[in-house]
């Protein structure tokens, strides 16, 4: 189930929203634990199980870490739960998420190597949704316990709460546990807080059925064509469509997940700050998937020693992070070489090319960055280093072209396309430049602003009614 469905829209939310207000404050998160279990099952049934297993391995290694004792060994006996339980999540993962890249890995080194035959078999195995996102919650926990930032939590309802919930389930954004522990048992709804949550969800909506599914339709054609005889043009559009479509598919997405979590109470953190207005590739990274970046500075930069220890070091833990930012995204070496292009960028950034972008005019490192970035998501697009290599070299060669450019342009896109130019980032700066600031909660809504609310919600459930393209980018990972 997504969120931009009709099945959602018109008889999920509404039936938890009722269901929620009525119930005593004691069952309230027992009953949300009953709905996101039922959301989740909608469409993975068989892997609910896996999501329940990871939920009570956490929540168990949690109790043991609070019964340890105090002193030396105590703190050896931390160390020990704390590696077994991110031991067991990191297995669950990589068996789903990276087992069959790991047997083409190697089997591809044993053919380099002149082995005959294979040394392993693939596996018939699904990638259950939402698995790299609960995973990391998980371990947000279990790590905050076992460094004394949070309280062990002795509810496994809450526990289940907190990793389950269906607005963040299935595509972030990735909640840490310390952020919200205080909202599992005390948590308010008002009117400002609800109507807030609803504008939020409508314009993410908005976002995702409008925009981002547009721009898919375009995308996912011209990828499914034979490259070589894609009109340069039209290669140079795609990769500019692709570029708005994932982030008004995540942001809008968060957007919904932020709106849905003020309804029921709970204050999740902003998860994209208008990225295509960073002056850096390191700016960029503190406004896209904050939680992610966020997660990985927390538990893995910082750990590994992050700035601390010399600029060698520094260099090297900005690549592991990224090489692993890249991983997580997919099995695949186009995702790994996308994290270590985005890391290379950062250590040039470290090393010297940071300071040169600060004695410029803003417009030079917003250039560069967009550069970056545009070609960074070619790469994270292809289905493999092949097609990636093959979509930029004929972006600038001439070449015979079959597919043209012309058979993809029409009003519709061009003005969609507009609007997506617009609202990713020129938009907000002209407003800011008119002392206009977007609307926070709290702030009274106008007819005007309701009248375009239900615009866009109207002409978002006319085009999911009429079965219009609607893909989740962020449900492969």
């Amino acid at each position: 189930m997504v969120f931009s469905s009709m099945v959602f829209l018109w008889l999920f939310l509404p039936a938890v929203l009722v269901t929620y207000y009525i119930c005593p404050q004691k069952g309230k998160n027992l009953l949300l634990v009953a709905f996101s279990l039922l959301f989740y099952a909608w469409g993975e049934p068989k892997y609910i199980v896996l999501m329940i297993l990871s939920v009570t391995v956490n929540y168990i290694s949690g109790l043991l870490l609070e019964r340890c004792p105090q002193g030396e060994e105590g703190k050896k006996d931390k160390k020990r739960v704390l590696f077994g339980c991110v031991a067991v999540n990191l297995l669950l993962l990589g068996y789903f998420k990276y087992f069959n890249f790991v047997v083409q890995a190697v089997n591809g080194l044993w053919t380099f190597f002149g082995g005959a035959g294979t040394l392993a078999n693939f596996r018939e195995i699904a990638l259950p949704i939402g698995i790299s996102f609960y995973t990391f919650q998980a371990l947000s926990y279990v790590v905050d316990v076992y460094r004394g930032e949070t309280q062990v939590q002795k509810s496994y309802i809450n526990m289940l709460l907190y990793v389950s919930f269906f607005p963040q389930l299935i595509a972030g954004p990735i909640v840490k546990y310390h952020d919200i522990a205080m909202q599992m048992d005390r948590r308010y709804v008002d009117v400002d807080k609800f109507v807030y949550g609803i504008r939020r969800f409508i314009c993410g909506l908005g976002k995702k059925v409008l925009l981002s599914n547009t721009f898919a339709e375009v995308v996912d054609q011209v990828y499914g064509k034979d490259l070589t005889e894609v009109a340069s043009s039209l290669l140079w559009l795609t990769a500019l469509l692709y570029m708005l479509q994932i982030y008004f598919d995540f942001s809008g997405y968060s957007d919904m997940a932020i709106g849905l979590g003020k309804m029921f109470g709970f204050d999740f953190l902003e998860n994209f700050n208008l990225p295509y207005r960073a002056l850096s590739v390191r700016d960029f990274w503190r406004r896209w998937h904050i939680s992610l970046s966020s997660w990985f500075r927390d538990y893995l930069y910082i750990p590994l020693g992050g700035s601390r220890k010399g600029t060698a070091k520094t260099y090297r833990n900005l690549l592991i992070v990224f090489f692993m930012t890249g991983l997580w995204h997919g099995a695949g070496w186009s995702f790994i070489l996308w994290g270590l292009y985005h890391g290379f960028f950062l250590v040039l950034e470290r090393a010297f090319l940071g300071k040169a972008l600060e004695r410029t005019k803003p417009a030079v490192g917003w250039l560069y960055t967009l550069v970056v970035v545009f070609f960074g998501w070619i790469l994270f697009r292809a289905e493999s280093l092949e097609t990636a290599v093959v979509f930029i070299k004929n972006m600038f060669v001439h070449h015979h072209s079959v597919v043209m450019t012309a058979s993809y342009v029409n009003a519709r896109l061009l003005t969609i396309l507009a609007a997506g130019l617009i609202l990713c980032g020129p938009g907000q700066m002209a407003a800011e430049h008119f002392g206009i600031r977007p609307k926070k909660e709290g702030d009274p809504v106008t007819f005007v602003e309701i009248a375009g609310y239900m615009a866009i919600f109207w002409l978002s459930v006319m085009l999911l009614v009429n079965n219009t393209y609607n893909p989740f980018i962020y449900f492969r990972f």
